[in-house]
């Protein structure tokens, strides 16, 4: 008994080193234990949804969307305000009213004022530089462009995902960090309203986060020496806007758990690294944004804002888009999704799915779906559409259920075998809040243009575009399945988000800051 009470002391201070929530670790795995998850039913794939042009829209070509006028008049009319006129932004046709792609962000540039974005920051990039995810993923890429993963693997491990560089310059040399980036374009938003309505209107476009308890005070850090970057310091100035001020929900770590080949009952990892008694902290997945983040929820909506954005932080496709804002604003659904078509390099992450209750769903491989139900709906020959991690909602609908949404979110166990060892994970996917909705959007989106994500780093390294010169960059006859088709569409992709919603441009062959005056005079014109 006396070796129990020392073994349970380690072990209590093994956790507070880590600063792992022992008590929400303990909770969750004697939920385990006792059965409670298997009630959880998993996700069945009855069938792989296609654009219908009521709640899948496709967004990649010319946008056009016709709703009764009164419906319009009725939604425009939620936010007095604004005095806003559905007349003023589509076209009238009797009873109809018709908007393209200008008048819907025309209508979304003056609903600024409600909206909040938030950024999905979680814990450290943990399997991001992991070599054996990273070899699995491209074992020909990580050949070619060893010294540079090599370089980048040495200033990313262990710090906060956002704060790791968001792409790299044509020379191979670290890129702005992708909290940097996000933040840049929430500023150029700002401008762009201000330098529209003629004033400058505070409190636009609020910037929340949730961050981990292991990383808080290394980002909070990090943002007190953004104002300084040249990316911000002139556009800070200019809109008299300090981005950097994030309201920020803490998320609690838990530990890993024991491998599910190990059986049940399920106990602590404790052999991280293969060292005996060493835990393992994890972040509980970004569906505890909910808990995490309800207090924020409120705040925003008591101040008067109405949606919020809300996206991973390693998307460089993560920003507002206008259009979708005015579409959600004038259909009063609860929320809009970002979804693009699929490629070879999407392997973590969710699917939209027909579930067996025909409902739509977001299927997350790994945690929900195995990626070998994956491969087999591929073989189907269907199309799927890929979350881009990335949803508006609806502020009033979230506060409203924001408590039965955390009892009800699911949590999802996977098996990992990583450079810490074999065990499982538990975590909450934000994205299953998809099969709990009664009303919203998917928004079928062009990958290069809206999901420029890197949850690995060779993901990283194909949109920077990096090894492309070289004659074995790894191919395929067939476009959709060929690493070098895509890199070069994901190159593309990087370039035109950066000549645009992050106002930069090629400067002696780096990309640089476009000063704050050419972009007022871009904005003009």
């Amino acid at each position: 008994m006396a070796e129990s009470k020392q073994l349970d002391a380690e072990l209590a201070r093994e956790l507070e080193r880590n600063r792992i929530d022992a008590e929400l670790t303990f909770r969750i795995l004697a939920n385990y234990n006792s059965g409670r998850y298997d009630a959880v039913e998993p996700v069945l794939v009855r069938d792989l949804p296609s654009i219908d042009g009521k709640t899948i829209l496709d967004l990649t070509g010319e946008l056009v969307w016709t709703i009764p006028l009164e419906r319009a008049k009725k939604a425009l009319a939620r936010y007095p305000e604004l005095a806003l006129a559905a007349e003023d932004f589509g076209r009238r046709s009797g009873a109809e009213i018709t908007f393209t792609r200008s008048g819907l962000e025309r209508l979304g540039m003056r609903l600024l004022p409600l909206v909040g974005f938030g950024i999905l920051n979680g814990g450290s990039a943990t399997s991001y530089a992991d070599y054996k995810k990273n070899a699995v993923f491209g074992a020909k890429l990580l050949e070619i462009t060893g010294p540079v993963f090599e370089r980048m693997g040495e200033l990313t491990r262990g710090r906060a995902k956002g704060l790791t560089p968001g792409f790299l310059q044509p020379d191979g040399t670290p890129g702005a960090s992708y909290i940097e980036l996000k933040m840049r374009a929430l500023l150029l938003q700002v401008l762009r309203y201000q330098q529209s309505a003629g004033k400058h209107t505070p409190g636009l476009l609020p910037l929340f986060q949730m961050t981990s308890v292991n990383n808080t005070e290394e980002v909070l850090e990090a943002y007190r020496g953004y104002r300084a970057s040249p990316l911000l310091s002139e556009l800070v100035e200019a809109t008299r806007t300090d981005v950097t001020d994030a309201e920020t929900g803490i998320q609690p770590l838990v530990a890993a758990y024991t491998h599910s080949s190990l059986g049940r009952p399920k106990r602590l990892f404790t052999e991280a690294y293969g060292r005996p008694g060493a835990v393992l902290p994890l972040p509980g997945g970004h569906g505890q944004n909910f808990s995490v983040l309800r207090e924020i929820y409120r705040a925003l909506r008591s101040a008067g804002k109405r949606f919020v954005q809300l996206g991973n932080v390693d998307n460089l496709g993560n920003t507002l888009d206008l259009a979708e804002l005015a579409l959600l604003a004038l259909s009063g659904k609860q929320a809009g999704f970002d979804f693009a078509f699929k490629t070879p390099i999407d392997v973590k992450g969710g699917i939209l799915i027909v579930d067996q209750h025909n409902r739509l769903d977001c299927a997350d491989i790994g945690p929900a779906i195995s990626h070998q139900e994956v491969h087999h709906a591929e073989s189907l020959g269907k199309d799927i559409l890929f979350n881009c991690a990335t949803g508006l909602f609806n502020l009033d609908y979230l506060t409203d259920n924001i408590d039965e949404i955390i009892d009800k979110l699911p949590m999802r166990w996977s098996d990992q075998d990583k450079d810490a060892g074999h065990y499982s994970q538990a975590e909450q996917v934000t994205w299953e809040i998809i099969g709990m909705l009664d009303d919203f959007f998917i928004f079928g989106v062009e990958k290069k243009e809206r999901f420029l994500a890197a949850k690995l780093l060779l993901e990283c390294l194909m949109t920077s575009g990096i090894g492309l010169e070289r004659p074995d960059y790894p191919s395929d006859p067939v476009a959709a399945k060929s690493p070098r088709h895509i890199a070069e569409q994901l190159n593309e992709g990087l370039a035109g988000r950066l000549s645009t919603v992050y106002g930069m441009e090629r400067v002696n062959g780096r990309w640089e800051p476009k000063p704050v005056a050419r972009l007022i005079k871009e904005i003009g014109s």
